[in-house]
């Protein structure tokens, strides 16, 4: 484990790095406010455990604000068994309520006295922005609230001076990601997931009985989770408090329900937010809605109001790294803090997590609420970022078919290809990509059973119905194989003159990437593979090279969560029990090492950073030491590729014996459980997103050659789309190969490595926490931003 000391104690002998950030005689203080969001816990654990880390006291403040006021045993001092057993928890452990008594100065003063009598003058607040709002009125007043204390002779002089200033740090909690400056808000992608898990839920009896269902989820003035669920799932119609529907919708719903039906589709969806609006600002309804379609249609119609159902439920693998990672944020932002710094709030921009200006991001929240207020739909929706501007655009383009007499046709053919082990959200991709190509003006044609299939002419064109309801499946619908083209090139080539294909789309994993290198090879041989290509990373592994991410991660990873949620439940019951898990993911160790951290995991074995036999022995002591508290049971994640020697069998035979009498173990294989399921909703939107844009790549390249005859041979024509940070990046699949270990099937450089510090901090270790070469500190799981 290289770089870990195994001492359990609490804060002293920080690394370097942090040395002049010792939190030594400061006391923080943490509570959430507002509406509850799923990761709020996390985020709590995070802050009570990295300021414990950095040697300061850490209070819990409970119930909000209003403990605040209150004082008393409302503020009391955490320690490291506090936040145990708490990552997998929906909610808040320490309350939320709203605070009549905190809007007035008299209620903020009783606030100042409680803190100050404990010399709390750092406070991290999780909450939405009318909570963000309140700390920062709170942080302006509090030396005039000092010195009003002293006046009154409820403190004295000394604290007015020892005390003088107040360090505000935000994290936003918010299942709506309704403020702006972030990418993602705390519990927006668990809510997305409570929703998803209904509408597939929904889907299967609405098809039984050829229904429509209306489906109203939260968002009161953000249209959010509405647009992006209406996305994930292929929603017929979706309506937003941002873009309201143009006049005459009314008729518009009503024929694209029809001409749905028409289709012989068996259920329609139509998604609402709470807060949808007209152009004239008059509310939507979905009990409106539904009168519309059963007078206008006839059809057996359904509302379904979702409710505080997507507050509830355990947080998903996103949330809670998010949260885990912004709560170390606001702990270093809070230490870092001087008189002058402004209030600010912890962010996610791109994978890294930045502090911007609280009241910046606060009024700029305003200003989308204005614009809606004043009709200025189009600026409201550019407002709430391009994230949002970009899911929109999309999902007209894929839910609206045009009238074939009314598209131009270009007269090109293009295939669509998945390669590799299954990963779900590929069948969001090939939805998409065929969706798109269709409106392009393309013939599409998918291809079966990989470049086996291609080989074999398992070759048919596709329609825009064909792909309907895909979305939700997990799996590959196509058809998927591991075979490369190199055993084939003559034949595939063959069925590319034959089908007269322009350019092909592969959607896979490692074996992808290997394929396009293949066909980038046999170019100079074969004329019929000079046609446009480009990869979209669909692997649960997370190893391509040129991406951040591929489509069916994030999927096993919630698979591996929700596993180790449920081990860690059955050890509890039984005391001083070690599981050892085995992940796949080949040498990739991405999702080890994730789902340790969304987890809560004690370590995490991967082969990227190679440990030995003192590693394992220390590990065995860190939890021999853990027994004798009250968090009686471990939890270790091995990849399954990590070491050739250290088996998952050994480490379970090691620790078994090292243990004995002290704590017993189990062993779990998760084997090929990762691979299945239903797409999450990051998945889908992801998939459905990345596909997309490499589809309008290609009809770019297609329409710069038309009748021209053109080859393409050139470097930049059969490229790798991936995620970078916050944006997506055609790469030529050439350039990638001086970043690839082709040996063990993974990027030269990983950006997700620099987070390994992060578990090991909040699972008592010492670890170095380096700054990263932007100048950045690590990064954070990736936005939605995508």
């Amino acid at each position: 484990m290289g770089d870990v000391d195994t001492s359990s104690s609490s804060g002293s002998s920080l690394p370097k790095y942090l040395e002049h950030l010792s939190g030594d005689g400061k006391a923080i203080g943490v509570l959430t406010s507002g509406g509850d969001a799923q990761g709020m816990n996390a985020a709590v654990r995070a802050v009570v455990r990295m300021g414990i880390y950095v040697g300061a006291k850490v209070y819990f403040i409970y119930e909000g604000y209003q403990g605040m006021v209150d004082g008393g045993s409302n503020i009391v001092e955490a320690n490291w068994e506090s936040v145990s057993s708490i990552l997998q928890v929906g909610g808040t452990i320490i309350g939320s309520a709203r605070c009549k008594a905190f809007r007035s100065r008299e209620g903020r003063l009783k606030a100042a006295c409680n803190l100050v009598c404990l010399g709390i003058t750092n406070l991290c607040v999780i909450g939405g922005d009318g909570s963000l709002t309140g700390a920062n009125i709170f942080r302006k007043e509090w030396n005039g609230l000092l010195e009003e204390l002293a006046e009154n002779g409820e403190i004295d002089k000394d604290a007015v001076q020892k005390h003088s200033y107040l360090n505000v740090v935000g994290m936003v909690g918010s299942i709506d990601n309704d403020f702006c400056g972030t990418d993602m808000t705390i519990g927006t992608d668990s809510a997305l997931h409570r929703i998803i898990e209904v509408v597939d839920a929904i889907m299967t009896t609405a098809q039984s009985h050829q229904r429509t269902f209306v489906l109203e989820v939260m968002g009161r003035h953000c249209g959010y989770l509405a647009l992006v669920s209406a996305l994930a799932c292929g929603a017929d119609w979706v309506f937003l408090p941002e873009s309201p529907p143009e006049e005459g919708w009314e008729e518009s719903m009503c024929r694209k329900l029809s001409e749905n039906r028409a289709r012989k589709k068996r259920l329609n969806i139509i998604i609402v937010a709470e807060g949808a609006i007209d152009t004239q600002n008059k509310p939507i309804s979905s009990e409106k809605i539904k009168e519309l379609v059963v007078k206008q249609l006839g059809f057996d119609t359904r509302v379904t109001i979702l409710g505080h159902v997507q507050r509830g439920g355990t947080p998903s693998a996103f949330d809670r790294i998010l949260a885990s990672r912004m709560g170390v944020e606001a702990v270093l932002a809070l230490l870092e803090a001087t008189p002058e710094t402004p209030a600010c709030v912890v962010s996610l921009r791109g994978n890294h997590a930045v502090r911007l200006p609280l009241m910046e991001c606060v009024q700029m929240t305003q200003d989308v609420q204005k614009a809606m207020d004043e009709r200025r739909f189009k600026e409201a929706v550019q407002l709430r970022g391009r994230s949002f501007e970009g899911n929109l655009k999309i999902y007209k383009r894929l839910a609206i078919k045009v009238p074939d007499d009314k598209i131009p046709k270009s007269n090109c053919n293009v295939a669509v290809i998945n390669v590799g082990a299954p990963a779900a959200g590929m069948n969001a991709a090939v939805r998409s990509a065929v969706r798109v190509g269709i409106a392009d003006g393309h013939r599409m044609f998918a291809v079966y059973d990989g470049f086996d299939g291609f080989a074999k002419g398992q070759v048919k064109e596709i329609s825009w119905g064909d792909v309907g309801g895909w979305t939700g499946q997990g799996g590959s619908i196509l058809g998927t194989k591991r075979t490369l083209p190199g055993k084939h090139l003559e034949k595939i080539a063959e069925q590319m003159r034959s089908h007269s294909i322009n350019a092909l789309l592969i959607i896979g994993g490692f074996e992808a990437y290997l394929g396009l290198l293949e066909l980038a090879a046999a170019r100079e041989k074969h004329e019929a593979f000079c046609v446009p290509m480009v990869m979209v990373p669909a692997t649960v592994s997370n190893n391509v090279p040129g991406s951040d991410f591929s489509i069916g991660a994030d999927t096993a990873l919630n698979t591996i969560t929700d596993t180790c949620d449920r081990i860690k439940q059955s050890a509890s019951g039984t005391k001083r029990r070690v599981f050892i898990i085995e992940t796949m993911g080949g040498y990739c160790g991405y999702l080890a090492n994730m789902g340790g951290l969304a987890a809560g995991a004690d370590a995490a074995y991967i082969f990227e950073e190679p440990f030995d036999i003192r590693d394992l022995q220390s590990n065995v002591e860190h939890l021999t030491a853990k027994m004798k508290t009250t968090i009686q049971r471990g939890l270790i994640l091995r990849n399954e590729s990590c070491s050739v020697n250290y088996t998952t069998d050994f480490i379970y035979q090691l620790y078994s014996e090292e243990g004995k009498g002290v704590f017993d173990c189990r062993k779990n294989v998760l084997g090929h459980m990762q691979q299945g399921g239903a797409p999450s909703p990051f998945d889908r939107n992801f998939g459905t997103k990345i596909s997309a844009r490499a589809m309008e790549w290609i009809t770019d390249k297609l329409k710069g050659s038309q009748g021209t005859g053109k080859k393409f041979v050139s470097d930049d024509s059969i490229c790798v789309l991936g995620i970078n940070k916050r944006a997506l990046m055609f790469q030529p699949v050439a350039d990638l190969k001086k970043e690839t270990d082709f040996e063990h099937r993974i990027p030269k450089k990983q950006w997700w490595l620099k987070l390994r510090p992060l578990m090991k901090i909040l699972a008592k270790y010492k670890a170095s926490y380096d700054v990263s070469d932007s100048g950045q500190r690590t990064p954070a799981f990736c936005p939605y931003s995508r």
